[in-house]
């Protein structure tokens, strides 16, 4: 199944940049670079969600509509896409 969850990334004081998710409760991720920043925030979003799902209610977060968030100087927003495969034969 597929989800998609818009990424906050803004570049550190150190040079790296970090993702944040403001739907995923204290779930980010900070790559050396954009590209490594993304790779990674996806990582982390699959593993929150994997997460989630696998508990007994397995509700998940409405998704923030990307032009509802608003960015400070220097921000971007991404939507990561992560497909979560379920062992249950729930698989798309």
């Amino acid at each position: 199944m597929k989800f998609t969850y818009p990424a906050i990334i803004r570049e550190t004081e150190k040079g790296t940049f970090r993702a944040v998710f403001p739907d995923l409760e204290c779930c980010q991720a900070e790559g050396d670079t954009l590209e490594e920043a993304v790779d990674l925030a996806n990582e982390a979003a699959y593993d929150w969600l994997s997460l989630e799902l696998s508990e007994d209610d397995g509700q998940l977060p409405a998704v923030t509509d990307v032009r509802d968030i608003r960015l400070s100087p220097g921000e971007t927003v991404r939507n990561i896409c992560v497909n979560v495969r379920f062992t249950d034969g729930w698989d798309e």
